[in-house]
């Protein structure tokens, strides 16, 4: 169907965001659903199966993504007080938290430095451009800090937002399965190991997993944020000068 087409069956009689969120929404539950049916295995993730539907919509009717971010900007203020939220359940596992202040910290130094090597390392071994290499590296702090980290170094922060879900979305459905492998069985290790990784695509995944492993993947996805938007930039321009 052509965009003209389209956009005079639903223009016409759906604001543009509105018809975006709802049908965001609508996909989504259906795949809680099928996560459900499937006994909540992390291949049936809630993020990607709505993504496939809306990407092939986009593209086969050739609307501008503009459209679908019209409706995005609103679910997009929802991660503030989405994140926020976990504040909860941080303060219920305050106790566990403090204990393991020292083990985070390492983990956090040596987690967010080889996130950022390792995509640099990726990109330019598969011989890719000056500025995809930039919108790789922040690939794994979550999406609004990606996007500006990219712009500060010369990214697309565009390109960086798809790199930052195609990244959670890898951590969510493969990150459990990866931990078993390993026997990583300590579950503040595996959340602030997926936290770190996978960012909030994968905190949503831990928190299904349980409330402990949730809470720590959600302070690593935050504390990664923080440390990489700091010095990300400084040691680009340094390293570069």
């Amino acid at each position: 169907m052509s965009d003209i087409g389209f956009r005079f069956i639903y223009w016409e009689h759906v604001p543009e965001g509105a018809f975006w969120i709802a049908l965001t929404l609508a996909l989504y539950l259906l795949a809680r659903k099928i996560q459900q049916m499937a006994g909540g295995s992390p291949l049936a993730n809630t993020v990607l199966l709505p993504a496939l539907p809306i990407i092939a919509l986009l593209w086969f009717a050739d609307i501008h993504i503009g459209s679908y971010e019209m409706g995005g900007q609103v679910l997009l203020w929802l991660l503030g007080p989405a994140t926020v939220a976990i504040a909860v359940p941080l303060y219920l596992n305050f106790a566990r938290v403090r204990s393991a202040l020292l083990p985070m910290v390492v983990s956090l130094a040596v987690g967010s430095t080889v996130a950022v090597i390792s995509a640099i390392v990726i990109g330019e071994a598969m011989g890719a451009s000056i500025d995809t290499i930039r919108s790789l590296a922040p690939k794994s702090v979550t999406t609004p800090i990606a996007m500006g980290i990219a712009g500060e170094i010369g990214g697309l922060p565009s390109l960086t937002a798809a790199f930052v879900i195609i990244t959670g979305i890898i951590g969510a459905v493969f990150g459990a399965a990866f931990f078993n492998l390993l026997r990583i069985r300590d579950r503040r290790a595996r959340g602030f190991a997926m936290g770190i990784a996978a960012h909030g695509i994968g905190t949503a995944r831990a928190f299904q997993e349980d409330e402990v492993t949730g809470t720590f993947s959600g302070i690593a996805m935050a504390l990664n944020g923080i440390v990489t938007a700091l010095l990300l930039p400084a040691l680009w321009f340094f390293f570069a000068s």
